[in-house]
């Protein structure tokens, strides 16, 4: 038949670096569009005139985020967390906002409080309680 026993570790050869090379291509196409949507998105958010509005605090959330790293020969365990903040406002029309805030924002705003929301596009700019 003339196949050799190795033929199907050749085609493998043959296949693997594809794959690598493949991989590699995709992963940094995610990370040069990601790139790119978020200098759009700035972008964006600088054109857009500052507005400031009525509003009311309707409801507040945080997500948490977890890492865990193996470091070392010895089997060291690295845990870190990070949280993000939102907070949802609701402006006299009845449309709902949801913003990414500060701790320090996130910690003074109580649901219900009223007051001006100033924001420019998608970024919060502060909260003035009336």
């Amino acid at each position: 038949m003339g196949l050799s026993p190795f033929s199907g570790f050749s085609i493998m050869f043959a296949i693997i670096p594809v794959l690598v090379v493949l991989v590699f291509v995709l992963v940094f196409g995610i990370i040069i569009a990601r790139f790119v949507q978020g200098a759009q998105q700035w972008k964006r958010n600088n054109d857009s005139p500052v507005l400031t509005v009525d509003a009311a605090v309707v409801t507040k959330r945080s997500d948490v985020s977890y890492y865990h790293n193996d470091v070392g020969t010895d089997n060291m365990h690295h845990s870190s967390s990070s949280t993000t903040y939102y907070v949802t406002f609701e402006v006299a029309s009845g449309d709902r906002m949801e913003f990414q805030t500060k701790d320090t924002e996130y910690g003074l705003l109580v649901e219900h409080d009223t007051g001006k929301l100033t924001f420019q596009g998608t970024r919060y700019l502060g909260f003035e309680r009336s």
